[in-house]
């Protein structure tokens, strides 16, 4: 691979520091907690492809051919995502704070009413899950692309809106705890990647099966794959949005199936674990029948 790739074609500082930050905080945090190599290998993962479809080259290919476009979005919104949040990674963000920055910083802001109030809102389950399919079609509407496409403030918010969104969505889906202190109950979670793919799936259908350039954008700006007409790009890009994308969606219901399955089989032990704490010392084994003379 050239390394022109890595070349930035829409170069943002803001975007920059953010993957530099969430980068250096857990590589901290990592080295702190003893992060598993497992996790850290998902995470570094995810954390790679969203890196590659915010600023690298990968940009430009997806301006000029509408499939990549599709594989961008899915790294940035599917993929990429769920691999960071399959690793559970905000005890080690945390960690990875100094102890002075939590307690300075990081407790007063989450303890600010908007914050909790806009918290509530975008962690409502039926908020979550119409933002997560809405978001991917409302970018896809012909004349909201077509702007998109032309405008590079546009462009980048776009890709904002999908990494952010993404990362809610599956952090709410992936949550290895019981509700509370998760804000959707684990039976709730298993559905939630199924129910947002039907949007996508529909959309992704359309596109694949279609006979109507929808995005004539790409071939007035030129096409980057030579002898691969505007149908075909088309076809193949919802393709990738109606089964790689929904295939995301099933393992990630399956990931939740599994989460909840465990702490089925952890609640049960609970109450006795409970009950065994709660004795009284020495009462732990049931009392003999006295001995007759």
């Amino acid at each position: 691979m050239s390394l022109n790739w890595f070349v930035p074609w829409y170069p943002s500082w803001p975007m920059a520091a953010f993957l530099a930050l969430g980068a250096g905080l857990y590589l901290r945090g990592s080295l702190r907690r003893r992060t598993p190599a497992w996790r850290q290998a998902l995470f570094w993962t995810g954390w790679v492809l969203i890196w590659q479809g915010l600023q690298t080259q990968w940009d430009y290919l997806a301006e000029h051919e509408f499939f990549v476009h599709m594989l961008q979005q899915t790294a940035l919104h599917d993929l990429g995502p769920l691999l960071v949040i399959a690793a559970w990674p905000g005890p080690t963000w945390r960690s990875g704070l100094p102890a002075r920055w939590r307690q300075r910083w990081l407790l007063p802001l989450l303890r600010l009413a908007p914050v909790r109030w806009a918290s509530a809102l975008l962690l409502n389950a039926a908020i979550a899950v119409a933002l997560f399919s809405g978001l991917v079609v409302f970018w896809l509407v012909p004349a909201v692309h077509v702007g998109v496409m032309l405008n590079t403030h546009l462009y980048q918010l776009m890709n904002w809106t999908m990494v952010f969104d993404g990362l809610l969505f599956w952090w709410l889906v992936l949550d290895p705890r019981p509700a509370p202190p998760a804000h959707i109950r684990p039976g709730w979670r298993v559905f939630l990647p199924v129910i947002g793919m039907l949007p996508q799936m529909a959309l992704g259908a359309v596109l694949a099966l279609n006979s109507t350039d929808w995005y004539p954008i790409y071939s007035l700006c030129g096409r980057a794959v030579a002898g691969l007409s505007a149908m075909s790009d088309q076809h193949l890009g919802g393709l990738i949005l109606w089964i790689p994308a929904s295939a995301i969606n099933v393992l990630a219901s399956m990931a939740a199936l599994r989460r909840w399955m465990r702490l089925s089989e952890r609640r049960p032990a609970e109450p006795a674990r409970a009950a065994a704490a709660r004795a009284p010392q020495g009462a732990t084994h049931a009392p003999q029948a006295p001995r007759h003379a």
